[in-house]
């Protein structure tokens, strides 16, 4: 058996610069991991590098400084690759998630008819749900959901799955119930009825050690920001098989082999969908954060982040009137919603930043999700493998303070 490594959390927190400050004179507890996690200094240093020894535009120059940013923009689709195990031509570099699946929406929705159907789950990030949702009005298809049960969780033995269905595009977690779904289990349905299947790994790959070939699947879009990384960088992965039938979405410099004046032919992929000048700090930082989770290892990483789920939800559910939302054990990760009853969550949220806490409070961008959870909004603790026992400690003493003030 794989002997995981411990993580010396002390330590962790002292790279990351940010978890030193104090807010509104309390030291910080940040709990909003799943909008956007915080930057270790050496990601910090990476962007500041960048712009101190070698800015320059990649593949485009054959001057020193071109050639260093070229390379450096090459090793980060390299290490990318290498983290989910992929290919470095199946590596498109995006703004974030959302570009990523509205890209795949665009491209692979000229293949979509009024006969077909795309399935994706009533627990969709907006992100997941309103490109599919324009496509399928575009075209006349029917867009089709899986239900979810009372506990959060996926109601696989009642798919709308079928011959007629093109696309298939689920969350690898929920960004509100935290329930991880079983996405091989998934893309085994989707595949026998010759469907593409997609994942959202917005809010696994940070956590998990997620394998392109192991789960079968043919999309993969995750964002850079929400694993340590800077914000505008995110990334598609895509099957060679696929990406080289696709359309691009985004034209100009870049992208192509060759242009006349009445046409034109479009690079080898990933050139083909990486039109403009990219994000090319954004690409180099994402890189070193990969390299900062790989040093401290995933499996490492999602073990404490896990154990401190557990037990924060075990915190959370000592107090009296409070409602939490998803399942209660093994399957779910890194971030638990609840509400207090009786108590607006933005009340709350508010509230617990007086006390230096940072936690969500809203609709999580799954409004279709909240209507089948009967609620308008809903607080969110998200953690990280830098947030610790002490601070959910912290957490649950403070909302039994929040529950005082309005008694």
């Amino acid at each position: 058996m794989k002997q995981i490594k411990q993580l010396d959390i002390e330590k962790i927190r002292n790279d990351f610069p940010i978890l030193s400050q104090k807010v509104n004179g309390k030291n910080l507890i940040y709990l909003d991991n799943s909008a956007t996690s915080q930057k270790p200094q050496k990601v910090i240093d990476a962007i500041t590098e960048y712009y101190k020894s070698y800015n320059s535009n990649v593949h485009r120059a054959i001057h020193s400084l071109g050639e260093k940013a070229t390379l450096k923009f090459e090793e980060a689709h390299e290490k990318v690759a290498k983290f989910i195990n992929a290919e470095k031509e199946e590596i498109i570099f995006t703004r974030n998630t959302t570009e990523s699946l509205n890209l795949l929406a665009y491209s692979l929705g000229k293949n979509i008819t009024s006969k077909d159907n795309v399935v994706i789950t009533e627990m969709e990030h907006h992100s997941n749900i309103i490109p599919w949702q324009q496509l399928c009005k575009r075209t006349g298809a029917e867009l089709r959901y899986i239900k979810i049960d009372k506990e959060g969780k996926l109601d696989l033995k009642n798919t709308p799955i079928d011959n007629n269905t093109k696309i298939v595009s689920i969350a690898h977690v929920s960004n509100v119930l935290g329930t991880i779904n079983p996405v091989k289990e998934i893309a085994n349905i989707a595949h026998k009825n010759k469907a593409l299947f997609i994942v959202d790994g917005a809010q696994s790959v940070p956590h998990i050690k997620v394998d392109v070939k192991d789960i079968e699947v043919d999309f993969l879009a995750f964002s850079g920001h929400k694993m340590l990384g800077p914000t505008g960088i995110g990334v598609l992965y895509g099957k060679k098989e696929y990406l080289k039938k696709m359309n691009p979405v985004f034209f100009g410099g870049g992208m192509i082999s060759n242009v006349t004046k009445e046409d034109a032919q479009w690079a080898d992929i990933p050139n083909k969908f990486e039109a403009g000048t990219p994000n090319i700090e954004g690409a180099i930082a994402l890189a070193s954060a990969i390299e900062y989770l790989e040093n401290l290892g995933m499996d490492s990483i999602n073990s404490y982040v896990k154990d401190l789920t557990t037990y924060a939800m075990k915190k959370l559910l000592e107090l009296n009137n409070i409602t939490i939302y998803g399942p209660e054990n093994g399957d779910r990760t890194a971030l638990i919603s609840f509400n207090l009853i009786g108590i607006h969550p933005h009340d709350v949220a508010q509230l617990l930043d007086k006390e230096g806490i940072a936690v969500r409070a809203g609709h999580m961008c799954a409004k279709p999700l909240m209507q089948v959870m009967d609620t308008q909004s809903v607080c969110r603790a998200s953690f990280y493998f830098y947030n610790t026992k002490q601070e959910v400690d912290f957490l649950a003493d403070s909302l039994k303070k929040v529950q005082g003030v309005f008694k």
